[in-house]
């Protein structure tokens, strides 16, 4: 990518994004979650205050200072428990009869 080109989309142009070079990706979980599919991205950077990370496709994300949790949490965002799944439904229905 030359430095005056534009990013396609998944890609990033270093210029705009100089930590880069310092993120690692330490896993990607696929699931689901409010009847959508989302996709969660963990990543390590030494640069940040807490290095360890999860960002989700809905905007969700969460960090961590060590890697204890970051696995455990990003799979329970991809693949809710029922419990989860019935908070999420209750939340959509006092949403939807609030709005009216």
């Amino acid at each position: 990518m030359q430095s005056d080109d534009k990013p396609i989309n998944g890609q990033s142009n270093s210029q705009h994004n100089p930590s880069i070079f310092n993120e690692f990706r330490v896993g990607t979980y696929h699931g689901r979650h409010d009847g959508h599919p989302v996709t969660v991205t963990a990543t390590r950077a030494d640069t940040r205050p807490e290095p360890y990370a999860w960002t989700c496709t809905c905007g969700a994300s969460r960090s961590f200072p060590t890697e204890d949790g970051v696995d455990r949490t990003a799979w329970r965002h991809t693949h809710p428990t029922l419990w989860d799944q019935l908070r999420q439904k209750a939340a959509r229905l006092l949403r939807i009869r609030s709005s009216r």
